[in-house]
């Protein structure tokens, strides 16, 4: 109702016959509902806050498919200030696969089965999976190769190839071994003599492969070290938290030249995608707080020293490969990716740089093609679909078509140019079509400028070139949804640690974690590369190009 139909309707209630207690009852409800109409509309949370605002948590409704496709995946969970993922892309890190209700169909089933002939999503995999598992060789007790049959007396046995078969044990993170050495004491002279440990067991109490393990569980598993130092302690293994922060830093002693190298090649690659979020560095903080004592005693209420924190993932296609970056600290995303820049090769053309429209994204223009995400625009208008359905639809829709159009190139595996070609055939009429319909809205006054309505339309208008360039150039992507995918990570340590102490801590998670993503978009053992790395630390000194992660497989330290 509009305010002219409520102030109608309060006027009828004064002259009906209720009670003057009713009638002010009334009246306050109505005026409580324009109120709140209003304040929804200027908002800038999304439905499912505001309906938790108005009514308090509960059931929610039915999924639509729309909303099946663009809720986040795992504890991954969406990035803080990230796009609706329209369209869900194919997850690297984390997967989750979503079964209705009714249950596939019989081609659907055929469809999923893997290898090992199970349906996908149902927990059951083939041997084949188990990749790591230790190999051992069962063979006939009583039985060999050429006996005759114990059934039938007649035929020979023959080999088929082996059945397999999988058991899982459980260990924990790190495990012990207690060596007793035999000592013998000479009876005239005291000499002592110690038995010697197997050649097998080294010098260091902690091998390669622990500290290889500590690495993995605190960047990619997010495990705080009380919580490894407590899971150790129950399992009779004990390690303190300081003892696994010392032998984390050995193993980025190790890396940092790897993590050298990787920042000179992704500072010649042709697409970068880029996002921040925050921290919290305990060092920093102190700083804030005597730089925003300062700033009170010169009389100032905000001071003039920057006191944010960011950690920025920089993602960057480099030909086939895939490069993840991160950094940590007082620099934001745009600051990251132009130091990033500048080991950049003159003769290079400027790169695709995907982001969000934020000012901390922005670099200087000359050095970059930049390109903004579709994604975080749709948001805008999904966000405000309950208040205006007819005119959200318009752009929903349109920007639907556009996304299953990419989806379609994507899975037919079109090159980049043909990907623009086909792009230009099927969706350029479309976005033509919605930037006139937008700019009519405008135009004609349709829309109030300063509702919420009417600033998502003037994002979409103001940004409508950088929000397009998969219309003009080849490879330019449709939403920025892979960094915030790989940021999840980061935010994943943040909500299970809460902060870093130093920016020296900071600094040896952002080295390790863009080792271990770089690792799994490679397709490389995580594990057997943080190993090779420290056993072979003076080999990685002198050249850091040969042990990239998907260089170093090939060569002799690969196991």
């Amino acid at each position: 109702m509009s305010s002219a139909e409520v102030e109608a309707i309060i006027a009828r209630v004064h002259r009906s016959n209720l009670a003057p207690a009713d009638v002010g009852v009334v009246e306050q409800v109505f005026r409580l509902y324009v109120w709140v109409a209003f304040a929804i509309q200027k908002a800038t949370f999304n439905m499912k806050q505001r309906r938790q605002l108005l009514f308090g948590p509960g059931r929610e409704g039915k999924a639509t498919p729309e909303s099946e496709a663009s809720s986040s995946s795992d504890e991954l969970g969406q990035a803080e200030g990230s796009p609706s993922p329209w369209p869900v892309d194919e997850a690297v890190l984390d997967a989750e696969v979503v079964q209705s209700a009714e249950g596939p169909s019989a081609s659907e089933v055929e469809a999923s089965k893997d290898k090992g002939g199970h349906r996908k999503g149902t927990g059951r995999l083939g041997a084949a999976a188990y990749m790591g598992a230790e190999h051992t060789e069962c063979r006939h007790e009583e039985l060999e190769v050429g006996q005759r049959c114990p059934v039938c007396g007649q035929g020979t046995l023959y080999e088929l190839p082996p059945g397999s078969e999988i058991r899982i044990d459980g260990h924990a993170l790190l495990s012990a071994m207690h060596y007793e050495l035999q000592k013998l004491r000479c009876s005239a002279c005291g000499e002592i003599f110690t038995a010697s440990l197997p050649p097998e067991v080294g010098t260091a109490k902690y091998s390669a492969r622990a500290r290889a393990v500590l690495v993995v569980s605190r960047y990619y598993l997010g495990l705080p070290f009380y919580r490894i130092e407590g899971y150790q302690a129950m399992l009779g293994v004990p390690v303190p938290d300081a003892t696994q922060w010392d032998q984390i830093e050995r193993v980025g002693d190790c890396c940092y030249v790897v993590f050298d190298y990787l920042e000179f090649l992704a500072a010649q690659g042709e697409l970068i995608h880029q996002d921040d979020t925050s921290v919290r560095i305990v060092t920093l903080i102190q700083e804030n707080q005597a730089i925003h004592a300062q700033a009170a005693a010169q009389g100032l209420s905000r001071p003039k020293e920057r006191t944010g924190m960011f950690p920025t993932a920089l993602v960057v296609k480099v030909g086939e490969r895939t490069i993840c970056l991160y950094y940590s600290g007082r620099c934001h995303a745009g600051e990251n990716l132009e130091a990033l820049l500048k080991q950049r090769q003159a003769d290079q053309e400027p790169p695709l740089v995907m982001s969000d429209a934020l000012s901390h994204n922005e670099v200087a223009s000359p050095l970059v093609i930049r390109c903004h995400c579709l994604a975080h625009g749709r948001r805008q208008f999904s966000d405000l679909e309950a208040i205006f359905p007819t005119e959200c639809r318009v752009v929903l829709d349109v920007l639907k078509q556009v996304f299953d159009h990419d989806e379609e190139a994507r899975e037919q595996h079109m090159s980049p140019p043909a990907r623009l070609t086909y792009h230009q055939e099927v969706s350029r009429p479309l976005m033509d079509e919605l930037k006139g319909w937008l700019e009519q809205q405008v135009a004609d006054r349709l829309v109030e400028p300063n509702s919420a309505l009417g600033q998502a339309i003037s994002y979409m208008q103001s940004h409508w070139t950088t929000l397009t360039r998969f219309l003009s150039i080849p490879g330019a992507p449709l939403d920025n949804n892979l960094a915030e995918r790989v940021l999840k990570l980061f935010i994943r340590q943040r909500h299970n640690s809460l902060f870093y102490k130093t920016e020296y801590s900071a600094y040896i998670a952002s080295v390790l974690t863009s080792l271990i993503v770089t690792c799994i978009y490679a397709g490389i053992n995580v594990l057997d590369y943080l190993v090779a790395l420290q056993e072979h630390r003076a080999e990685v000194f002198a050249d850091p190009a040969a042990w990239l992660p998907w260089i170093y497989a090939t060569s002799r330290a690969s196991p």
